[in-house]
């Protein structure tokens, strides 16, 4: 195994612990977050051309989609380096790349989002240039999606978005385990 691979296993081990110790659906799907934008992307990535443009900075965000129970829309929750006001934030759930992942249901990679001219902006304060989302699926269903973003363009590439559908795959069963669908069903209501 390569030296990137052991701490991602390292982080993705000690992330689950914490998740599993977790008091709520949403502390432990954070348990999960809040690691990912140190662990995955290329740390150099800022210092290529074209990386940054003029106004933009070097910052990650993470956090996942669920999808609300009625199918409509998609609601954040666990972010991390969210601003605070998209706390719980709810975009419908045919919108952008959440709502691509909701009709396909498969990993999906956006090394530089500005070869997408479908990529639509979520974060009310900047334009993401690289993104990942990671479906989260129960024994068949889909609950939702991990997503994982830069402003920095080429920050991710296909080992990171392996890593990311390891930590949604656990992050579906934290969820569950923590009885997820009732929770996001009482808060929903």
């Amino acid at each position: 195994m390569s030296e990137r691979s052991d701490a991602a296993l390292v982080a993705l081990a000690a992330a689950t612990r914490a998740a599993n110790a977790a008091g709520d659906p949403e502390a432990a799907l954070a348990a999960l977050t809040r690691v990912l934008p140190d662990l995955l992307g290329d740390r150099f990535a800022h210092l290529r051309p074209g990386a940054l443009k003029a106004g933009e900075r070097q910052f990650s965000v993470c956090g996942v989609f669920l999808l609300t129970p009625d199918g409509r829309d998609n609601l954040l929750v666990a972010e991390f380096g969210f601003p605070p006001e998209q706390h719980r934030l709810r975009i419908d759930a045919t919108v952008g790349h959440p709502g691509w992942m909701v009709q396909h249901q498969r990993p999906l990679l956006l090394a530089n989002t500005d070869e997408h001219t479908s990529f639509t902006q979520i974060l009310k304060t900047a334009r993401m240039g690289s993104a990942m989302f990671a479906p989260m699926h129960w024994r068949g269903t889909y609950d939702g999606q991990l997503v994982l973003a830069s402003q920095v363009r080429n920050t991710y590439a296909g080992p990171d978005l392996d890593v990311l559908v390891a930590f949604a795959e656990v992050a579906a069963s934290v969820w569950r385990a923590h009885d997820g669908p009732a929770w996001l069903r009482a808060l929903v209501a």
